[in-house]
C-alpha cells in the first residue's frame, strides 16, 4: 500500500488516487463509541418517558408552545430526579461525599435522560412557529420516539454480534414499549 494511505474498513486498499470515506469512518466511529457508552439506556428511557408524554398530552392537547415548555420542564424534572437520586445513592454506597468527577458523570448521564425525554419539544416548538400544524408535531414525536427506541434496540443487538434477524426481534421487543403506548392511546381516546 502506497505511502500516506489508508486501508478500508473492510482492510482492502483504497483503489488507486481514492480516497477512504474520511467523513463516514469517524462517523461510525462515533455511533459506535455512542452505542458503547452509559448514555444509550439513559436515552432510551427519556425517549420512552419523551413518548408517554406525547401520548398522555395528546388526549386533550393544549397550544404546540405549551406541549413543548410541558415536555420542556418534565424531561428537566425527570433529568434532575435521576441526577440526585444517583447522588444520593452513590454517597450511601460508597460512605464518601460526591466528588467533581461523580457529579460530572451522573450530569451527563442525566442529561442524556433530559435530552431523550425533551427531544419531542421541537416538533411543538416548530409547530407554536406556524410550521406545520399541531396534529403534524403529535404524529412526528409520536412515531420518532418510537423510531430511536426501535433504532437503539436494532443498533446495540448488531454491535453485540446479533443477525440482522436477531437484531430485528431485539429492537421489535424494545419497540413494542413504545408501540404499546400508542396502541393503548389509541384505543382508549
Amino acid at each position: 500500500m502506497a505511502s500516506g494511505t489508508t486501508p478500508a474498513p473492510d482492510g482492502t486498499a483504497p483503489a488507486a488516487g481514492e480516497r477512504p470515506p474520511a467523513l463516514r469512518i469517524r462517523a461510525r466511529r462515533s455511533v459506535e463509541a455512542h452505542l458503547g457508552s452509559d448514555d444509550v439506556a439513559h436515552v432510551i428511557y427519556g425517549a420512552i418517558i419523551g413518548l408517554a408524554l406525547v401520548v398522555a398530552i395528546g388526549a386533550h392537547p393544549p397550544a404546540p408552545g405549551r406541549v413543548a415548555a410541558t415536555l420542556l420542564g418534565s424531561a428537566l424534572a425527570v433529568g434532575l430526579a435521576e441526577a440526585y437520586s444517583e447522588l444520593v445513592a452513590a454517597d450511601a454506597r460508597t460512605h464518601l461525599p460526591a466528588d467533581a468527577t461523580r457529579i460530572r458523570h451522573v450530569l451527563r448521564a442525566s442529561s442524556a435522560v433530559v435530552f431523550g425525554a425533551g427531544f419531542p419539544a421541537a416538533f411543538f416548538v416548530l409547530a407554536a412557529a406556524g410550521l406545520f400544524a399541531a396534529e403534524t408535531a403529535f404524529t412526528l414525536a409520536k412515531w420518532t420516539g418510537l423510531a430511536v427506541i426501535f433504532a437503539y434496540g436494532y443498533f446495540g443487538a448488531r454491535l453485540s454480534g446479533s443477525s440482522v434477524g436477531g437484531a430485528l426481534v431485539k429492537a421489535a421487543a424494545v419497540g413494542a414499549i413504545g408501540g404499546a403506548l400508542i396502541v393503548l392511546k389509541a384505543l382508549v381516546h
